[in-house]
């Protein structure tokens, strides 16, 4: 599976049928470390070729593991668990050196990915159907969940760990089998790692495959999985753009996809909120792995008493916070991605800053370490009043009155989390189920969450829900009818 070599640049394969291999026509690409650019890994380059044998290997396998009991799935489940942990600072490192994650946020993504396959052991006992009343006497009538074949599996690079584990474990739970393409930009972690730990769990051979392509040629691999009549729903989180382009694709082939996608999350502080505690809850949920998470906050709106008093002492904790090399212990953000992240930052700092806004913090970047950024005054012309930025750039901004607060955390085309802080839990509440979003903290951040939770969005952050709430969407509900008597017929 993995070999260090003299210059420590790691050598991956991919993974079909229960196999190790290379891509068919051998090609490779280089996996770069986002902090000192370095070559990570190589990587296999597939093509569509390698995406058709993954396909008819999970094919294979399908019958035999759908029709495994759930005591035997749930075991491999718990041992995967367990095998996850134990590797955990070896992932740790690997999610530094890959994707740039400071190890607070690698430590989490392995105690929530852990969490989720402990969870998802319970699954197969889950999806057994209920009884339908019959209004035909004599008929019994039952409605059975049977798992759908193969799905697609398109996984980020952004949590890759956590959610990589999220977009093969449900459906693998509801006894389908997974063909999981992992981003490019974090192969191992997104993807191979998944093969690994699930095959030393004991996975039998092609219920899990694994395929990797370069950057920029997605295009065969993508064909194959959409194009065939054999993958039967997609699992994909990723930007709102693409899930748009997939959800298309799918809709050609009437098939199902479960879609997490962008989000522009606001977080609403009422003037009797904690303010110590609304500033850290802010620091955490705008800046937490450089902003590169969907539930980052994006926008937090003051009520206009405690506005000054909180961006003053907003400012300078952003101010404190120093981005650096995330393989060591003691750095709390790395850097971002690459250089496309940062420059798409930088853009839209500047054309909020052109149109008026202000820079009170950040702005600027270090190799790929950017800055914490904190902008006011920022017009509602300015892209970056509404769209996501992936990065570590939050809006402050006054509110006079509660419908105000509302109607600017509603002024975006997004809807997956938001926050509001508040002494009064009940008004919280209230004005929580008034915010456009698939999730509302009341006095917590926008992101967080537990493999058990309904997680998802509204509006362009996407559809359908995780934890126990995905089986629905990755079985069929098949009705089957048993009578009792000989029925009469009209003719």
């Amino acid at each position: 599976m993995t070999e260090a070599v003299a210059t420590r640049v790691r050598q991956y394969r991919q993974l079909i049928a229960g196999e190790w291999v290379d891509a068919e026509e051998g090609a490779t690409y280089d996996d770069f470390n986002p902090f000192n650019g370095e070559v990570f890994a190589q990587i296999p380059a597939s093509s569509g070729a390698d995406a058709q044998r993954a396909i008819d290997a999970a094919d294979k396998a399908f019958p035999a593991w759908a029709a495994m009991g759930a005591r035997q799935r749930q075991a491999l489940f718990l041992k995967a668990a367990d095998i996850l942990e134990r590797r955990a600072d070896e992932v740790v490192l690997l999610m530094a050196q890959e994707t740039g994650s400071a190890a607070p946020f690698s430590r989490f993504q392995v105690q929530w990915a852990v969490g989720l396959l402990r969870q998802a052991a319970g699954y197969p006992y889950l999806p057994g159907g209920e009884i339908v009343q019959s209004d035909t006497p004599g008929v019994f009538a039952m409605a059975l969940r049977k798992p759908l074949g193969v799905i697609g599996g398109i996984s980020p690079w952004n949590g890759s760990v956590a959610l990589g584990f999220r977009t093969v474990v449900a459906p693998l739970a509801c006894g389908n089998t997974v063909v999981l393409k992992p981003s490019e930009d974090a192969p191992v972690c997104a993807g191979i790692l998944m093969g690994e730990i699930m095959t030393e769990a004991g996975f039998p051979p092609g219920v899990l495959n694994v395929v990797t392509h370069a950057p920029g040629a997605v295009g065969p691999v993508a064909d194959k999985l959409f194009e065939s009549r054999k993958v039967r729903a997609y699992n994909f989180t990723g930007s709102s753009v693409t899930g748009a382009m997939l959800a298309a694709r799918a809709g050609q082939h009437l098939k199902r996809i479960a879609l997490e996608l962008g989000g522009y999350n606001p977080m609403i502080v009422l003037k009797d909120a904690d303010l110590d505690y609304s500033i850290d809850t802010a620091i955490f949920a705008a800046f937490f792995h450089q902003g590169q998470i969907c539930m980052n906050t994006r926008k937090i709106l003051v009520e206009r008493p405690l506005f000054d008093a909180f961006l003053e002492r907003f400012v300078a904790r952003a101010q404190a916070i120093k981005a650096g090399d995330p393989t060591n212990p003691a750095t709390k953000i790395g850097p971002l991605i690459n250089d496309r992240a940062v420059a798409n930052v930088r853009k839209g700092i500047e054309q909020a800053v052109a149109k008026g806004a202000r820079l009170l913090a950040g702005g600027t970047s270090e190799g790929r370490c950017f800055a914490p950024t904190v902008l006011v005054d920022v017009p509602p012309d300015a892209p970056i009043y509404c769209e996501e930025v992936f990065g570590p750039v939050v809006i402050v901004e006054p509110f006079d009155t509660e419908q105000e607060a509302i109607d600017k955390a509603n002024g975006t085309d997004f809807g997956l989390s938001a926050s509001v802080m508040t002494a009064d839990v009940w008004k919280g509440i209230m004005l929580g189920g008034k915010i456009q979003s698939g999730m509302v903290n009341v006095n917590g951040p926008t992101m967080g969450g537990e493999p058990q939770i309904p997680f998802g969005g509204v509006k362009d952050s996407g559809w359908a829900r995780f934890g126990r709430w995905a089986i629905d969407m990755f079985t069929d509900l098949n009705l089957v009818t048993v009578s009792q008597n000989k029925r009469q017929y009209p003719l």
